[in-house]
C-alpha cells in the first residue's frame, strides 16, 4: 500500500539528497561532498568571526541531517539509499572545523574524508550500524574527525620539516 506524501517529504528529499546532487549516475557519495566543499568557504569565514556560531550551525546541520537521512530512509525503502548524501555534506564539515579554506586544505580534506569514508575504519563501520537517520549520519561525522585530525598531522609534519 503505498503511503500519503505528508508535507515536509519534498524538504526532507532536498536536504538529504545534498540539494539533490544524490542522483548523481556515479559515486554519488563523492558528489554529494561537494555541497559541502562550497559552504566550508563560508563556513570558515564563519569559524574565523564566531567558534559559537560555527558550532550552532554545525548542530543546526547535523541535526538536519539525521532528521532528513532518516525520513529518506522511509521515503526510499532503504536503510542507507545511495542518493542520501547529507552525511557526506556534514561530515565534511566536520573535516573542515577550524581548519583554513584554502586550496590546499579543502583539496587535503577532501581526499582524506573520502578515504575515511570509504574505508570505515573502527568506529565508523560500526557506527553505520546506528538506526535510522543517526546511523547514516554518525559514520561520516567519525570519518570527518579522522579526516580532520588526518589533515592536521599532515600540516604539523609540513611545519616541522
Amino acid at each position: 500500500m503505498q503511503r500519503q506524501s505528508q508535507p515536509l517529504d519534498a524538504l526532507a528529499r532536498f536536504i538529504g539528497t545534498g540539494a539533490y546532487a544524490g542522483y548523481a549516475p556515479l559515486v554519488p557519495g563523492t558528489v554529494g561532498t561537494l555541497p559541502g566543499l562550497l559552504l566550508a568557504i563560508p563556513l570558515a569565514t564563519l569559524c574565523e568571526r564566531t567558534v559559537g556560531g560555527y558550532l550552532a550551525v554545525l548542530v543546526v546541520a547535523v541535526a538536519a541531517a539525521v532528521w532528513s537521512a532518516g525520513r529518506c530512509c522511509e521515503l526510499f525503502d532503504a536503510g542507507d539509499p545511495r542518493q542520501v548524501v547529507i552525511d557526506e555534506v556534514v561530515g565534511f564539515f566536520v573535516t573542515m572545523a577550524f581548519l583554513p579554506a584554502d586550496l590546499r586544505t579543502l583539496g587535503l580534506a577532501f581526499v582524506a574524508f573520502r578515504f575515511f569514508d570509504i574505508l570505515k575504519p573502527p568506529p565508523v563501520r560500526q557506527a553505520e550500524r546506528l538506526p535510522g537517520g543517526v546511523g547514516v549520519v554518525a559514520d561520516d561525522l567519525l570519518a570527518g574527525l579522522y579526516a580532520n585530525l588526518t589533515v592536521r598531522l599532515i600540516d604539523w609534519l609540513s611545519a616541522a620539516a
